[in-house]
Parts: structure tokens; C-alpha cells; sequence
């Protein structure tokens, strides 16, 4: 029996014994690629204009929620302009000195791929903002009255930036992207598209109602849906099912703890606080991440978004609240006195923490 935390499975950062999987599955050309037609459109015309130039590709951002397929993005852009890709993360700059080691060891066209850009420290943003626009960085050597700037002059390369908070950007940085791209949640018709191609990679024997099944709970996110698919596998195996069909797919998924719209035991749990002890809220963030044992950011950063999304939770001055439909999907019934946001308790109720929302 798999003893794999739940929420691991909805998660949107990959496990690292998941890497290697998920680097096998990933889609190698643009045309591979599915959904974000819009952004792949762009692109298409962006990297064929750079080389019909024999120039490198102008430097693209790519924002929007993690799992989307951003780092895939980047490694088919190398893959289309034949050039070299480098990877790093915004986090593992921290100081101008570590930008600088990386550029300068840059080759002609090369692709930099730095995930997480907006988290980069200033001296090494305003280092990049010359990078980018000049391909030349000026090297501090020395210190006080002593200190000697150096030019240093850099290969034309591409830089690809993901971030998942685009309004952390500052504007001279944002503004320096000759393509930016947001990308979407997916359609479920476009997350049986990835199953499907996953799958065959797989070996796996998926009807199409099984498809539909798993699409419905990966939460619109590939990475989600081909980490389920994964799971779904290891079931079948086990329990010697050659056909994955509906009933299959829902008894696998079930047993990892991941309902019909996507809900982890997690999100059940923060739900199910605030229609049962705190009758619909509001309540602060801080008080329900104790009362469901998780830390407030994990309540914050990974409930959250997805619940708020599907209309579950409402997020006020005052605090959290569970929406009607909250109280439908755990089979409750809410209480009359409730208002539309679902707001049913006194404000003066000691018990409720409304000052941390």
C-alpha cells in the first residue's frame, strides 16, 4: 500500500522522486504542446521570427499559476532554436555576484531559464535590467574609494523568466520582456488531451470515461492530472485492473483521498471547520490553519486558490467564509440564518480570531 501523503497529489510542486517522470512526459516541440492556444500561437510566431533573423529569440515572461507547463515552455523554446538551455531559479540569486558567474559563462543564443524571477534580489534585478537590453554587465571590482568598474561585454542569449506572481515584478524588469504570456487553467476536454498522450507513453489501457473521471479532479493542471494518472497506474497494477474505466478511476482516486471536484483531505478539512465549528465564518487565517494542524501559509498557498476558485470559500475583510456550495459538497446543510456569502455567526463570538484575515 502507498504510503504517499494525499496532498502530495494535488500539490502543485513536484516531489523529487516524481521528476524523472515528469521530465519523460513533458512535450518536446510546440506542436506537442497542449492547450494555452493563445500563448502558443504567440510564441510560434515570435520563435519563427528569430529565425527567419538568424537572431535570438527575444526574451519572453511567462506567468501564471505553477504546474501550467512554464518550465516546459522554456525548454521547447531552446528545443526550437537548437540552443543550449541553462536553469536556475530566482531564489538561487541572491546576490549580483551569482547573476554576473552565470551570464558571463553564457554561450552565443543560449536560453536562460530563471523560475521564480520575482523572487531575485534587487542588486541582481537592476544587473539583469542592463543584461538584457545592452548584453553587457559592468563588473564591481574592489571596494570604497579603490573600486574599478570593469565592462563586461555578453553573448546574445534569451532570457525566459516564469513567475507565478507577475504584480511582484518590478516595472523596468517587466517592461524589458519582448513577449510576456499568461497562461490558463485548463478545460477538462484539454486535460484528457495531456491524459491521453500520457498514457500511450505509459502503456496504460484508459477508456475515455476513465479519462473524463481524472480530468475532472486534476484542479485544470497538467502537472496535477499526469501525477493522478501516475496513481491510477500504480492501482490498476495492484489490483490487476487491465481496463481503467469510470468506476476504476473514481475507486483509485478515492482511495488517495482526491474527490470529484479535486478536493484533497486538506481542503475537505478547512471546509469542513468552517461550516461545523465555525458555522459558515467568518473566521481569521490563523485560527482555522490551527484548528486543521497546518501552517497558516500551507492553508493559505495551497487551499486556498483552488477553493476560492470553485466558489467554496470567500475571502473578506473579516475573514474566511463558506459559500453555499461549501455546504453542499460535504453533504451539509446550512444554517438558515445564513446570508448569501454564508456569513451566520456574531462578530462578537470570542472564539472567532478576525483580526488576522
Amino acid at each position: 500500500m502507498s504510503t504517499e501523503d494525499p496532498r502530495e497529489l494535488v500539490g502543485t510542486a513536484p516531489a523529487a522522486e516524481e521528476k524523472a517522470l515528469e521530465a519523460a512526459l513533458r512535450p518536446k516541440t510546440l506542436q506537442d504542446f497542449v492547450g494555452q492556444s493563445t500563448v502558443r500561437g504567440q510564441l510560434s510566431l515570435v520563435l519563427e521570427s528569430s529565425r527567419l533573423r538568424g537572431a535570438a529569440a527575444d526574451h519572453v515572461l511567462l506567468s501564471g499559476p505553477p504546474g501550467l507547463g512554464k518550465t516546459t515552455l522554456a525548454m521547447i523554446i531552446a528545443g526550437e532554436m537548437n540552443a543550449a538551455l541553462r536553469i536556475t531559479s530566482g531564489p538561487a540569486i541572491q546576490h549580483a555576484g551569482d547573476l554576473a558567474a552565470i551570464l558571463s559563462s553564457l554561450t552565443d543564443g543560449e536560453v536562460l531559464f530563471i523560475d521564480e524571477i520575482h523572487r531575485m534580489s534587487r542588486p541582481a534585478e537592476e544587473m539583469l535590467y542592463m543584461a538584457m537590453e545592452d548584453f553587457r554587465v559592468d563588473i564591481i571590482v574592489g571596494k570604497g574609494a579603490g573600486a574599478t568598474s570593469i565592462p563586461l561585454e555578453l553573448p546574445p542569449f534569451t532570457l525566459v523568466g516564469a513567475t507565478t506572481r507577475a504584480g511582484l515584478l518590478p516595472g523596468p524588469l517587466r517592461d524589458r520582456f519582448g513577449f510576456t504570456g499568461h497562461l490558463e487553467y485548463y478545460s477538462a476536454d484539454e486535460l484528457e488531451r495531456v491524459l491521453r498522450r500520457s498514457a500511450g507513453m505509459l502503456d496504460m489501457q484508459v477508456d475515455d470515461a476513465g479519462f473524463a473521471e481524472i480530468a475532472t479532479r486534476s484542479r485544470g493542471t497538467p502537472r496535477i492530472a499526469n501525477r493522478l494518472l501516475r496513481r491510477v497506474r500504480d492501482w490498476a497494477l495492484v489490483h490487476g485492473v487491465p481496463l481503467v474505466d469510470r468506476e476504476a478511476a473514481g475507486q483509485a482516486l478515492d482511495t488517495y483521498e482526491v474527490d470529484r471536484r479535486g478536493l484533497d483531505r486538506l481542503d475537505r478539512a478547512v471546509l469542513h471547520a468552517l461550516c461545523t465549528t465555525f458555522r459558515g465564518g467568518p473566521v481569521g487565517l490563523s485560527t482555522l490553519a490551527i484548528l486543521v494542524g497546518e501552517e497558516t501559509e500551507t492553508v493559505e498557498t495551497v487551499a486556498e486558490p483552488y477553493l476560492v476558485r470553485e466558489g467554496l470559500l470567500a475571502r473578506t475583510p473579516r475573514g474566511r467564509i463558506a459559500t453555499e456550495g461549501a455546504w453542499r459538497h460535504l453533504g451539509l446543510q446550512p444554517p438558515e440564518s445564513a446570508d448569501s456569502g454564508g456569513e451566520a455567526v456574531s462578530s462578537g463570538d470570542p472564539r472567532w480570531d478576525l483580526g488576522d484575515s
